[in-house]
């Protein structure tokens, strides 16, 4: 489907149907995957779609890795340090065609540090549902180091290697609805 088709107007992410998810490497050998229970986001969607924009913000604190002893740790100074930084931030400033796709690029903001970050942006088409709603949905995922955003702790094996990976693979996938 094509951009043109995203009607303009102010969107918000529906969090029931839409997921922030992130693996990290764990030990060399596996991949730990987890997500976030709680976010928003407004996307804001001029005449001309080029020109769109989100602005995001995630609660740190709701990571949900499914071991309940690991969150409270990622949670912890060690890693998000949730007390002093309770939100993540995400400000998109571009948006670019490549090939089928697009490229968003935006500033990430992560513990008390900003970098600039792209995403590889997937429109997944947008549809009226039958509450007379405009939906429409995204995919997005790009790869950040965790170091660059404070997150640095390192724990180093033994043999040889770190328990948690630098690099993170964060994926998403979103569906906002058009506001009246």
């Amino acid at each position: 489907m094509a951009a043109q088709e995203l009607k303009p107007g102010t969107w918000t992410i529906d969090p029931t149907h839409s997921v922030i998810g992130f693996s990290v490497r764990h030990m060399m050998v596996s991949k730990v995957r987890g997500r976030f229970e709680k976010f928003e986001a407004t996307l804001t969607v001029p005449e001309d779609p080029a020109r769109s924009s989100v602005e995001a913000t995630i609660d740190a604190g709701s990571i949900n890795t499914d071991n309940g002893d690991r969150d409270n740790h990622i949670r912890s100074a060690d890693f998000f340090d949730v007390d002093q930084n309770p939100q993540f931030t995400f400000r998109s400033t571009g948006i670019e065609a490549r090939g089928e796709d697009f490229v968003l690029k935006g500033e990430l903001g992560i513990k008390g540090r900003t970098n600039p970050v792209e995403l590889t942006l997937e429109f997944n088409g947008s549809t009226l549902d039958p509450y007379g709603l405009d939906r429409a949905g995204f995919a997005a995922s790009t790869q950040i180091s965790r170091k660059e955003f404070g997150v640095d702790i390192e724990m180093p094996m033994d043999g040889g290697g770190v328990v948690v990976g630098d690099k993170i693979t964060i994926e998403i996938d979103a569906e906002f609805i058009r506001q009246a």
